[in-house]
């Protein structure tokens, strides 16, 4: 190898060779090998052990100068031409010691074949730039990768080694560029013989000889089985399958969204929903007041010669009696026909035990029924404005209708009654008023306070207007209800249970109704012309005359006839009154124990 550096900059062995190099150093010109011989014209050219081939120096004066990247080097002489030895075909006789060069015009200006090499970069070593390029390495008859190879190279070794070096056979080498005709030293023939001219070895027609590693790229070496179908059916092809997706994909979504659309999703709908909870209320809430009121209720339905009607009412003891409205059970008289319903719908036939027109009260019974519930009894005295209260009833024959509100004022004196003209019908009631809901056909059920204990017996309304409605019938519930106080009702309840009758306090006196003054008037004369004030009666004993206006009843102010009726029937027979009345412009105060009057 060569130890030299080259004084400009050298190209690699494997770099390919480019115009306007300069002419390589002495060091770097090739060298003819001694052991070259002159091939037979019939034979294929050996090749120098070296590898080299042998090749004369090129002696055109256009290479003396410098070039480019390169010192100039002095032109061999003539004489330093190597040369030859004797030919292996000894056909044309020569002398020994003779030696003969046959020369050629000079070629054309060659380019080196590759870049000197400063470090003498195996396998090539020290040949230089001028030096062709190394044999083509044969490749292994079966590679790794599989390549198949041609059959005159199957044989050929998997490795072989050039200068020293080994080299994977597989690899393929640059393939030498092809070299003009180079003069060629001959032997001594016989003078007019041709002189025979050496031609350098042609490599074999072979792919892999061919190889050229900066040319461009060509088709593949070897091919495996049929050849690949065009890409362009193949795009197509997916092309039309994504156009085809796309348009089922489509239709797909269009109808799952219409649907959806129309029906609010792709499932049943199922609202969300508290799930099952305990029936049991709390005692004073409206639902358990109910609960435990409503076993005691009854629907009444009345029948007479020419009349009908429906009310309501509840039980009062196991032996089957029933409190109601008077009004309620009229309608049957003497002879009629009173059916009632209990809250669980069994129905039983009733029977009239009595009744009073100035209460507004009545008692029925029933018979043979079992597991009667009666409604536990209030005091009406302990209520108060604004208590809240439940009404149970049957409005328009809607049995089993519950209702709330409150207490809306107490002792209320109403007026009831009176569609007979006669006067016999009409009630006196000093009321509980209350604003839950009460409807034609409330009237006898019970009106009971927050712990389902009864307070009150609905009897009547107020309604707007004339009281009718647009279609002739009753008007509903404007939020005036009234209720007989319980206290008054249990009291004629249990006389009409043992006697038969209600009785009525009474003071004795007839009262003048014209009267539209302040208070309450004595007449002048009673019926028959008989004295407004009864002899020996309570009013007489305690110095009432006739004339008088009474202005009070137990201190509380009376602004009328009616007015004073109910607040003395709102007392037991019995009972002590204080009046305060008004004589000539003296006002004074008397006492009085109330009489007694059968209905």
């Amino acid at each position: 190898m060569d130890d030299g550096k080259p004084t400009g900059p050298k190209a690699k062995w494997w770099s390919r060779p480019s115009t306007g190099r300069g002419v390589p150093s002495e060091q770097e010109a090739p060298v003819p090998d001694a052991t070259t011989v002159t091939p037979a014209s019939d034979e294929t050219p050996a090749t120098p052990a070296s590898g080299v081939a042998p090749v004369a120096p090129d002696t055109s004066p256009a290479q003396t100068g410098p070039a480019s990247g390169t010192d100039a080097a002095p032109t061999p002489s003539p004489e330093a031409t190597a040369e030859l030895p004797e030919p292996v075909d000894a056909a044309v006789p020569a002398p020994a010691d003779a030696a003969v060069t046959a020369t050629v015009p000079a070629p054309a200006r060659r380019q080196p074949l590759h870049e000197p090499d400063a470090y003498s970069t195996p396998p090539y070593g020290g040949p230089g730039p001028w030096a062709p390029a190394p044999p083509v390495q044969r490749p292994v008859p079966t590679p790794a990768h599989g390549t198949p190879l041609p059959p005159q190279y199957a044989t050929a070794g998997a490795e072989t080694t050039t200068g020293g070096y080994p080299q994977q056979a597989h690899q393929p080498q640059p393939q030498p560029q092809p070299q003009p005709p180079v003069p060629v030293p001959a032997a001594p023939a016989a003078p007019g013989a041709p002189i025979p001219v050496v031609e350098r070895p042609q490599p074999l027609s072979s792919v892999w000889l061919q190889y050229d590693p900066w040319s461009a790229p060509g088709q593949p070496l070897t091919h495996h089985g049929q050849p690949p179908a065009p890409r362009k059916r193949r795009r197509g092809r997916l092309l039309v399958g994504a156009l085809l997706l796309a348009l089922v994909s489509g239709g797909i979504g269009g109808a799952v969204g219409a649907y959806v659309e129309r029906n609010g999703g792709v499932t049943r709908i199922e609202l969300p929903q508290a799930g099952p909870e305990s029936a049991d209320r709390a005692p004073d809430s409206v639902a358990g007041i109910a609960a435990r009121a409503l076993p005691g209720v009854v629907t009444l339905h009345v029948s007479g010669g020419t009349e009908q009607g429906t009310g309501t009412g509840f039980v009062l003891d196991e032996q089957g009696h029933i409190l109601t409205n008077n009004h309620v059970v009229d309608p049957a008289g003497a002879s009629g026909d009173i059916s009632v319903t209990f809250s669980g719908g069994e129905t039983a036939k009733a029977t009239l035990v009595g009744k009073d027109s100035g209460y507004d009260l009545a008692v029925v019974r029933v018979t043979g029924v079992r597991g009667l519930e009666p409604l536990p009894l209030g005091n009406s005295d302990n209520v108060r404005v604004g208590d809240p209260v439940v009404a149970i009833g049957a409005p328009f024959d809607l049995q089993n209708t519950v209702t709330s509100g409150i207490i809306s004022a107490k002792e209320r004196p109403i007026t009831a009654g009176g569609e007979k003209g006669d006067g016999s019908d009409i009630s006196y009631v000093d009321a509980l008023q209350t604003d839950a809901p009460i409807n034609p056909g409330n009237s006898g059920g019970p009106l009971v306070d927050g712990k389902a204990r009864v307070i009150g017996i609905n009897s009547a309304i107020r309604a707007a207007d004339t009281g009718a409605g647009a279609d002739g019938g009753q008007a509903g519930s404007i939020g005036l209800g009234f209720a007989i106080p319980i206290n008054q009702g249990k009291r004629v309840a249990e006389e009409l249970i043992n006697t038969g009758r209600a009785t009525h306090p009474v003071i004795g006196v007839s009262l003048d109704m014209r009267f539209t003054g302040d208070g309450a008037r004595v007449g002048e004369k009673g019926q028959g012309n008989a004295s407004a004030v009864t002899p020996g009666g309570p009013a007489a004993e305690a110095g009432v005359k006739p004339g008088d206006v009474i202005t009070k009843v137990d201190g509380r102010r009376v602004h009328s006839g009616e007015e004073l009726i109910v607040k003395i029937r709102a007392h037991r027979p019995g009972d002590e009154l204080e009046l305060t009345l008004r004589r000539g412009g003296d006002e004074r105060t008397l006492t009085l124990v109330l009489g007694s009057a059968d209905s």
